[in-house]
Parts: structure tokens; sequence; C-alpha cells
């Protein structure tokens, strides 16, 4: 007679992680749940005239849209990354970003023509420096959709860090708070989060961590130097974009008249002509960096793509895939 083994019993099912107890568009929610807290709060100061709340008002907008997107990245990329790295790339890069900048611009720049050049220069050498310190010890961390999503990560940390010191200092005036100019800052800045140095730090920490070594050393190539480069140009152009049009403003449309009054040390009151191709020089200038900024992106991350070309495809690595051998360590990001 055959007997049967008795059938074991089955395991217990694995504690969900955090993780896969994301509901998926969290940060929507979270978005449209932090635009309307601080409205309540902008509200609440206004009517109330209480100055406690203004470290609320100014912390939730400047930390508002960048929080999201770190919340957007962990929902599609918590598989790879964990949360740990990307708070930590989010706080610890934000703050020595901010810090290395502070240092470096106050005693190497000074003032002249090329001083925002040195900003674009100084702000994303040490936004990189901040990434690199924050993957220094996961080798296995690398791969260019990897430097895409922690550069990025980076870049929105040091923006919210800097947003926060701008909207404290248009608040805080001579005359006492200047609760407009607070909001003006806040919800210009909150706008424009995206298109700046989370999208620059995007671009190059996308090429940095494409040319990471499997060991976990980076090579500073060509490739890597010219993103670095290409992104503190478009970096320089963007802060100085104001004094851009001005220049373009006059030369095309001073008079004799306003010359004149200029060189007697008078400032001639701008013609309603002037002020028009201000905005649109200016405001025109803003989304073409933009839209460079965003091809360039755009480009790159189609090259991670199956059977894409270009730095996330070189095949550097063990097996096939990126230039790190992400792909064949399971630990670049994924290709959804």
């Amino acid at each position: 007679m055959t007997q049967h083994a008795a059938p074991s019993p089955s395991a217990p099912p694995p504690p969900a992680s955090p993780a896969s107890e994301l509901r998926p568009g969290l940060w929507r929610r979270c978005l449209w749940g932090g635009i309307a807290l601080w409205v309540l709060t902008l509200v609440v100061t206004y009517a109330t005239e209480n100055t406690t709340l203004l470290p609320t008002l100014i912390l939730l907008g400047s930390f508002l849209v960048p929080v999201v997107f770190v919340l957007w990245a962990y929902e599609r990329e918590h598989a790879s990354f964990g949360i740990n790295l990307i708070l930590g790339a989010f706080l610890v890069g934000g703050i020595l970003g901010v810090l290395g900048a502070s240092v470096m611009e106050y005693y190497l720049l000074h003032p002249s023509v090329w001083i925002f050049v040195g900003v674009g220069l100084i702000e994303e050498a040490v936004k990189l420096a901040a990434l690199v310190f924050v993957v220094r010890r996961r080798p296995r961390i690398r791969g260019l959709r990897a430097g895409l999503v922690l550069g990025a990560t980076v870049g929105f940390g040091f923006a919210a860090f800097e947003s926060a010191g701008y909207a404290f200092n248009a608040a805080v005036t001579m005359k006492g708070i200047d609760l407009r100019s607070l909001v003006e800052t806040e919800i210009l800045r909150g706008v424009l989060a995206p298109f700046g140095h989370g999208l620059w730090t995007a671009i190059a920490g996308g090429v940095l961590m494409a040319h990471r070594r499997p060991d976990g050393r980076f090579r500073f190539a060509g490739p890597v130097v010219a993103a670095y480069l290409g992104v503190a140009l478009l970096h320089a152009l963007w802060d100085s974009m104001h004094g851009i049009a001005v220049y373009l403003v006059a030369l095309l449309t001073t008079s004799d008249l306003q010359r004149q009054l200029f060189a007697q040390g008078y400032i001639p009151e701008p013609t309603g002509q002037q002020e028009h191709l201000f905005t649109l020089f200016s405001v025109g200038g803003l989304i073409l960096i933009t839209l460079i900024a965003l091809a360039w992106l755009r480009s790159l991350a189609r090259s991670t793509r199956p059977g894409g070309t270009g730095a996330g495809r070189g095949g550097r690595g063990p097996g096939s895939g990126d230039p790190g051998g992400a792909g064949a360590e399971g630990v670049g990001i994924h290709t959804p």
C-alpha cells in the first residue's frame, strides 16, 4: 500500500513591506492636499496677523513641490532604492548642496558681469558632489536612469531649502513683515521648481551615474564634464535672464533722450513698449532654457529604454545593460 506523505503546512506569507502598502497616486493627493493646507495657512495668517505661522507658511510653500516629487519617485522606484536612499538624497544632498554653495560663493565670487556663470558652476558642482556623497557606499547603485532619479531628488532638496531662504528674506523687511512678497516668492518658485535645480541635476547626475564603474568608483569622463558644463550654462542663463532682457530692450528701443538722461545719472521711465518687450524676453528666455533642458532630459531617458542607444545602453558593466552594469545586477532603475 502506497503511503502518501502528509502535506507540510504552508509557510505564512511574508509581512507586507511599507513600499507595497503605498496606494498609487499618493503624490497627487499630497499635492492637492498640500496646496489646500498652504492656502488655509495663508488665510489664517492674513486674518489673524499671527507671525508665528510664518514658518509653517514658508515650509509648506517651499517643500510642497519637491516633496511631491520624492513621493512620486518612491512610489515608482522603491524596489530599486528604498526610502532611506531617496530621503538621504533629498535631505542630506539638499542640505550639503546649500551649505557648500553658500561657502564657495561667499569666498570665490565677487560682483561682476560673470557672477552668474560662477553661480552656475559652483551650485551644479556641489549638487553633484552631494550625490556622490550619498551613494558613495552603494556601488551597485549606478546607471543612467538611477542617476536621473537620484540627481533630480538632490536637486529638489537643494531647491526646497533654497526656496525657504528666499521666502524668509522676502518676508522680513525693514518695514516689518511683507506677506505679499512672501506669497509671490513662494508661488513663483513653486511653479518654477520642476524646471530648475531638479531638472539640471537630473541631467548631470544621470550622465555621472551612467559612467560609474562596477566597483563604485566614479569616472569623470568627457561626457560627464560636458554634461556638467552644459547644465551650469543653462543655470547661468536662467539666473541672468533678467539682465539679458534689460540689455536686449535697451539695445533695441532706447531713444536718444533716454541715453542722455542715463548719462547724466537719471534712470528714465520705461515706455509701455519697453515693458512689454522686457516681459517677452525674460519669460521667453526662461521658456527656451526649459525646453532645451527638457529635450536633453528626454533624449537621455529614451536611451534607457529597450533598444535605445546612448549612455544608458553602453554595456560597459558585466553583462548587457547600462555602462555600470546595473541591468545585470538588477540594481539600476527598471524601465517601466
